[in-house]
């Protein structure tokens, strides 16, 4: 059983895409989500031209994902008037007031710390659709490499856990065995170079999420 979910079943996204050909990858490859970067500092981030020409790509019943990080309300509002995303996730400072109001659910991404309470991280944002994991690096909201002590992640929550955070094809089994999560989401892992997808890693890391998903049941 998922953590928050009465569900068996990991979803898989692949964040950080920035070209057609690897969105198109992560699709055959059977992901559930593809995740398109708007945060200007990042390697991987994406011109409103280059998310609007991904979109237009994307075949039925996969998800799009935007990634913000303290985006202005009014700039996020007019970014959304003019692309079709299914789901907003904060990756930023974002108080649950921020995430809301937009017209679109959302998740909230929490960057972990050793020692962190991560249900009571949790607990204001009550709107989420759910709640997103991944490594506190001083000074990078997102998209290090690295992985965090994973026994933090509360058994017990409300919300749908995805975790993120150095996960990769030789880990993400291991990681869903002991987490227990939603879903999962990795960026560098399946990357040639930052921003560049590699669709063979691709492949590897969705088949390892689902081969780990009746692990244990």
């Amino acid at each position: 059983m998922a953590r928050g979910m009465n569900v068996t079943v990991v979803r898989s996204k692949i964040c950080g895409i920035t070209r057609i050909e690897d969105a198109l990858a992560a699709v055959e490859a059977g992901a559930d989500a593809i995740g398109l970067v708007f945060y200007g500092k990042s390697p991987r981030a994406v011109s409103i031209e280059q998310a609007a020409a991904i979109l237009q790509a994307l075949p039925p019943f996969v998800t799009s994902v935007g990634l913000f990080v303290d985006m202005p309300r009014d700039e996020l509002q007019q970014l959304l008037q003019r692309l079709p995303l299914d789901l907003l996730q904060f990756h930023g400072d974002e108080s649950p007031a921020d995430c809301e109001g937009h017209g679109r659910p959302y998740i909230k991404a929490l960057r972990v710390r050793p020692g962190e309470d991560v249900a009571a991280a949790m607990a204001p944002y009550a709107g989420a659709q759910g709640i997103l994991l991944d490594t506190f690096v001083e000074g990078v909201p997102g998209g290090t490499g690295a992985s965090f002590d994973w026994s933090l992640v509360p058994e017990d929550v409300a919300k749908p856990i995805i975790l993120a955070g150095g996960l990769d094809a030789g880990n993400v089994a291991t990681a869903i065995r002991q987490v227990r999560p939603y879903a999962v989401d990795v960026s560098g892992g399946v990357e040639a170079s930052k921003g560049i997808k590699d669709a063979g890693k691709i492949r590897a890391f969705v088949r390892a999420v689902r081969d780990a998903r009746c692990d244990g049941d």
